[in-house]
């Protein structure tokens, strides 16, 4: 039987880029969560603080913070497909410097730190191209936010299976054989992007200075505040709450007395709430309001967190974890979404830094901030604290949303009576 995809939950395989990106990303993902789940296990393993393991994160993040509005420029100025390939070659690059250096059993933590910064610098240039590269790969573009939601899915997918198995790699083999695995996936989406097909990048016309253009995609978004106010949010998100995963390893050793296996559990029932909530989103029929989406899944995560701070025992707490993941990671890619339908279309890679600004930007300093505080307090009570603060957050949203709205409807009103007195 022939599945008709136009409107089904898939549409957006009919197009060839994207089917090719989709499948070439889904064996990479799988990877790269095998490799953070390892180096954020090697490094708590290592110093049994919840504060290094928060440090190891700000490592990894932060350099995205400092490079993003300028990875932002270059994404707008050059072909985002050649960006794309150079930053997967060097992730690979990366992985594999990673699995030398566990496998020949001669490493320090500074080590893996450093190699941690490098790959934040990779990011920094990859996620400005990589996001609004999708909406290229789209000729149709309703299909855009099935496309977006798609992409959710499969990361979550890989946030399932990742965690989960490099679990049983970490008990069985080791570290290394997971870094080793990731290095090899990153030939599967070298290999997509190398069958894809693009038409001729052109470059822009007038290429202004770079602190001009930064100081331009400000302009715009203090021009357009309905996407402005998403990244405020997600700046609000990415420093309270999002580093939550800091805390995991703590729950897997401390609070339910596991191991590496006990880690791969809960990381992999939060990937499958997630990948949960993703097709949910992909599966939105069209005039779905977003913004109602967003707020709603902040709610559920706060729930989540609540209610698996409050666990002692493993087996009751993963149902908690799969409410956790339905929360977690909506809230990015439905502002993703929402941003990239809205944005300008010479504005999106600079739009795109400044969200990536806002995630890598708040959320290595939130996990240093979690790591700190669960330290003095432990991790249940810092995770019941993110829990009510993401239900606080998600209220004060609601107003400022609902504001906007009340304001937009205001405008138009306005404009209706100003376009009858003008015939008049």
């Amino acid at each position: 039987m022939k599945i008709n995809l136009t409107n089904s939950t898939f549409r957006a395989f009919s197009n060839r880029n994207y089917s090719f990106f989709f499948a070439g990303q889904s064996i990479s993902q799988i990877g790269t969560w095998m490799q953070r789940t390892a180096v954020i296990w090697v490094i708590y393993s290592l110093t049994h603080s919840a504060s290094m393991i928060g440090f190891a994160v700000f490592a990894q993040q932060f350099p995205s913070f400092l490079l993003s509005l300028f990875g932002g420029v270059v994404a707008d100025r050059y072909s985002k497909y050649k960006i794309l390939l150079a930053t997967q070659t060097a992730s690979m690059v990366q992985a594999i410097l990673l699995a030398i250096l566990i496998l020949t059993h001669h490493y320090v933590i500074w080590q893996i730190l450093t190699l941690s910064v490098l790959l934040g610098i990779i990011n920094a240039f990859d996620v400005p191209a990589r996001q609004p590269m999708i909406h290229d790969m789209v000729n149709n573009k309703e299909d855009l936010a099935n496309a977006i939601s798609l992409n959710s899915a499969m990361v979550n997918m890989a946030r399932l299976i990742g965690p989960a198995l490099s679990g049983m790699v970490l008990q069985q083999f080791g570290a290394g054989v997971c870094f080793s695995l990731n290095a090899l996936s990153f030939i599967a989406v070298i290999t997509s992007l190398l069958l894809m097909k693009f038409p001729e990048f052109k470059p822009p016309a007038i290429k202004k200075k770079v602190i001009a253009e930064l100081a331009e995609g400000l302009r715009y978004l203090k021009e357009t505040p309905a996407i402005s106010i998403l990244i405020l949010l997600l700046m609000c998100l990415s420093l309270f709450i999002l580093p939550y995963d800091t805390l995991e390893p703590v729950f897997a050793k401390v609070v339910f007395k596991g191991n590496a296996t006990t880690y791969g559990y809960i990381s992999g029932f939060i990937g499958l709430g997630a990948l949960t909530g993703s097709f949910l989103l992909a599966s939105a029929k069209k005039g779905t309001s977003y913004r109602n989406i967003l707020l709603l899944s902040i709610a559920v995560l706060g729930t989540g967190l609540i209610l698996f701070s409050r666990m002692n025992y493993l087996g009751l707490a993963l149902p908690f974890a799969v409410i956790l993941g339905l929360g977690s990671i909506t809230p990015m890619s439905t502002s993703i979404t929402i941003i990239q339908m809205e944005a300008a279309p010479h504005m999106r890679g600079r739009v795109m830094s400044f969200v990536a600004l806002a995630y890598f930007g708040m959320l290595p300093l939130g996990s240093l901030m979690v790591g700190i505080v669960s330290q003095k307090i432990g991790a249940p009570l810092t995770m019941l604290c993110q829990g009510m603060f993401a239900l606080i957050v998600a209220g004060i949203f609601y107003k400022l949303l609902q504001k906007k709205k009340q304001q937009e409807a205001g405008n138009v009103v306005l404009e209706k009576e100003a376009l009858i007195t003008e015939h008049k």
